[in-house]
């Protein structure tokens, strides 16, 4: 596709779009306001972990297809893929402030018959009530002289790549022209199929997919507390229940975190607070989970005399998930900082954070009396932890995502679920 595109903002997705986009044979732009991003990029180096991102990135830059700048320039069509985290203030709104930036920087250089497309995930009724009004008053009238959608993004992390071409992509036109302007754009690279819409549906869809996730996560938090106050093995429940054909629960955890399951339900809820009630519950579930992780902690050194200024404890992983770096509203952080407020040695280690990887992982076990298992790290599962946990004083394993062999050699493993013993 011979298109010049530009994305603004180099982020976890805008930068693997713009990657996409190059790849695909367009012309792009990558903006970002970090000048340390934008000269990493136009080097052909990338600032994030995400497999097979690096590569794509280079080989893009080299072919001259992908380049960085501080500033949009003309194009045909703009993608603005900054973050929409919550507003501060009780409501957890979201705050639109960085797309509405991104949205205003745009505007000196948008011309007739360009596309803009939010992939930013937004409350519903964002696109019409506050991007529509502002491009309406720079003077182009949306559906005719300019065309404006909303496409969000639903990748994994760790999988982007792949699921940027093979998912399903939602397109959320301002009006059928809108609609059809962005289809023919993602068609460049989507093989998955593409599901038209109007934009508002679009920015409900996007929360929802996320909200649903989140719902059911905290149902299972939530059986998991029941059977830890009824000492049932909440682990065989879910294996037993999930054996009938309709019924397929989650595996409970120490929280859930990321810039998506963890904020996109609070803007379901902050447009209607009155109704919203289960999705707020489910928040509320999901965000007290470390301070369950934490309360088992005090339980298990009380039971054995052990005050908090007396144990050492090693904190194992700080991303919100697996095999990646991303520490955006990771729940393990939430438990550190607990367990750090509370009075514990706490030793942190994360081999894919650098701030927190280490050269000699087991001098950090020396003299532990637990680990707690935070992240599902592939270097944390299986018998992973067997070098490092003959260094520990008392060689007792709290493993909150389950990833940890039940018969590591020397250790005693407890399990999230089926550690009320714990």
């Amino acid at each position: 596709m011979d298109k010049r595109v530009c994305v603004v903002g180099c982020g976890y997705i805008g930068l693997p779009t713009s990657a996409m986009f190059a790849s695909s044979g367009c012309d792009v732009l990558a903006v970002d306001l970090s000048e340390r991003v934008v000269d990493n990029l136009n080097a052909g180096r990338i600032t994030i972990e995400e497999p097979g991102l690096a590569e794509l990135v280079a080989d893009a830059v080299a072919a001259g297809k992908l380049r960085a700048a501080l500033a949009p320039e003309p194009a045909d069509a703009f993608i603005i893929a900054v973050p929409t985290p919550f507003v501060d203030d009780g409501s957890r709104a979201c705050d639109l402030s960085y797309v509405m930036a991104a949205v205003e920087s745009v505007l000196p250089v948008l011309e007739e018959g360009n596309l803009l497309v939010v992939e930013s995930t937004i409350a519903p009724r964002s696109i019409d009530d506050f991007v529509v009004p502002a491009v309406e008053a720079a003077g182009f009238r949306v559906g005719e002289s300019v065309f404006v959608a909303h496409c969000p993004e639903r990748v994994l992390p760790g999988k982007i790549i792949y699921e940027l071409v093979n998912n399903n992509r939602i397109i959320g036109g301002v009006t059928p022209a809108c609609t059809a302007a962005a289809t023919e754009l993602y068609r460049a690279f989507v093989a998955g199929e593409i599901l038209q819409t109007e934009a508002k549906v679009a920015e409900l869809s996007k929360c929802m997919e996320n909200t649903f996730r989140d719902v059911n996560i905290a149902l299972a938090n939530e059986l998991a507390m029941v059977c830890d106050k009824l000492d049932i093995d909440c682990l065989e429940v879910i294996r037993l229940a999930n054996k009938h054909p309709r019924v397929n629960l989650h595996t409970p955890g120490p929280g859930v975190g990321g810039h998506c399951l963890a904020i996109d339900p609070y803007f379901i809820c902050a447009k209607a607070p009155e109704t919203a009630r289960l999705i707020k519950l489910a928040r509320d579930i999901n965000c007290g989970m470390p301070e369950f992780v934490c309360g088992k902690v005090d339980a298990h050194f009380a039971a054995r005399g052990i005050a908090p200024r007396s144990a050492k404890v090693v904190a194992l992983g700080v991303t919100y998930k697996g095999n990646i770096d991303d520490c955006r509203q990771s729940p393990a952080m939430d438990a550190i900082a607990l367990l750090e407020e509370r009075g514990y040695s706490v030793a942190v280690f994360d081999p894919h954070v650098e701030q927190y990887g280490c050269s000699d992982p087991k001098a950090l076990f020396e003299g532990a009396d637990l680990a707690i298992v935070l992240t599902d790290h592939n270097e944390f599962k299986g018998d992973a932890l067997g070098e490092f946990v003959t260094a520990m004083r008392t060689p007792v394993i709290y493993d909150t995502r389950n990833i940890v062999s039940a018969e590591l050699a020397g250790a005693q493993v407890y399990n999230f679920g089926n550690g009320y013993e714990f």
